[in-house]
């Protein structure tokens, strides 16, 4: 048989911690093995008694569960970290995942998601939510593309005029003569390309280039309908 899942509670109020210990002590398989009231003390409790879970609130005194979660992944402990807070997503969701965390739960779903959570942690997943998972997906995304047009700003004018043109599968010989350049030339400007973007491939130069913008996906053959025919 399984072992049960040793769980420490982390939280600055008695009351809602006792709340989570009863909840969780119905389960069979998961054991509340301490509680601390501070980040500092999730800390040291943790050294000492090496749960598999810690349940973190967020906003505690002497050390946020932000900062004790960031000192407890660079721990070297079999140690996850799920966030059991009321703040919403929107407000530490990026945070909380960058600091390593193995969950974000908001307290009014604890009674409905906290024992599954735990499950997904202890199993070296992380647990998020529909929604967190969409907000993070939308963060990352965002971030990326941000990342992808600070990239194209630093490129000149002619740098982005080779990248196009080679996105569209012209060779450098073709290049040349459209911007009335030698081949050789072509060939550095792409080598700046690539050192720049760190895209070795004209694959990842195409996609690139049709993410920011350089270029227009073609249209599928029969996709265009023309307006006023037919009935």
């Amino acid at each position: 048989m399984a072992e049960p899942i040793d769980v420490l509670l982390a939280d600055d109020h008695a009351l809602f911690r006792a709340g989570v210990r009863a909840l969780l002590e119905a389960e069979s398989m998961i054991r509340v093995v301490g509680e601390a009231s501070s980040g500092e003390e999730a800390v040291e409790m943790a050294r000492e008694i090496e749960p598999r879970v810690v349940v973190m609130d967020l906003s505690m005194p002497n050390g946020s569960g932000l900062d004790a979660t960031r000192r407890l992944n660079a721990l070297d402990l079999d140690v996850r970290v799920l966030v059991l807070t009321v703040h919403a997503e929107e407000e530490y969701l990026v945070p909380v995942v960058d600091a390593g965390a193995s969950g974000y739960l908001t307290k009014t779903s604890a009674d409905s998601e906290l024992v599954e959570a735990i499950r997904v942690a202890a199993g070296g997943e992380v647990y998020l939510p529909s929604q967190a998972t969409r907000l993070l997906l939308e963060k990352y995304r965002n971030s990326e593309e941000a990342q992808e047009h600070r990239e194209l700003s630093e490129l000149s004018p002619r740098e982005r005029e080779v990248l196009a043109l080679t996105a569209e599968g012209f060779s450098s010989r073709e290049i040349g003569e459209k911007l009335d350049i030698s081949p050789k030339t072509v060939d550095t400007y792409r080598s700046r390309l690539t050192d720049k973007l760190d895209l070795n491939h004209r694959s990842e130069l195409v996609r690139f280039a049709l993410r920011v913008g350089l270029l227009q996906p073609v249209e599928e053959p029969g996709a265009a309908v023309a307006s006023g025919e037919g009935g």
